[in-house]
């Protein structure tokens, strides 16, 4: 049997800070977008040789970094959902195991609280 121990509100922390680490690389990305077109330094073919290969990865740069966006969206979209799973399914599980412990801890303090008046265990 595996035990997962989960900390939802870390969880959805966590996923807030991916979401805000995805925006500011999201506005440097946006602020890059300019250099995708260079101009050549000179009228020569040298120049504008390099200026198109300049220019061709500046493009690439931009097409992947679309597609690691759009990978870090989904990525905090399901921890997000992670975060309210675990939540949901630690709320349904905390009902039961607390009517189970107060039955425990009612079998052990009755007698010692008939006896000295007081709890045993929980006071």
């Amino acid at each position: 049997m595996s035990f997962v121990n989960v900390a939802p509100q870390l969880v959805s922390t966590a996923a807030a800070d991916a979401a805000r680490i995805g925006s500011a690389i999201n506005t440097a990305n946006t602020a890059a977008a300019a250099t995708t077109q260079v101009l050549a330094a000179a009228h020569d073919e040298v120049s504008t040789a390099i200026a198109a290969l300049f220019g061709s990865h500046g493009q690439h740069y931009q097409a992947i970094s679309a597609q690691v966006a759009a990978y870090q969206e989904r990525f905090v979209l399901a921890l997000s959902q992670a975060s309210s799973t675990y939540a949901v399914a630690e709320a349904a599980s905390a009902t039961p195991l607390q009517q189970i412990e107060q039955a425990l801890l009612g079998v052990i303090n009755t007698p010692t609280e008939a006896l000295v008046g007081r709890k045993l265990i929980g006071d």
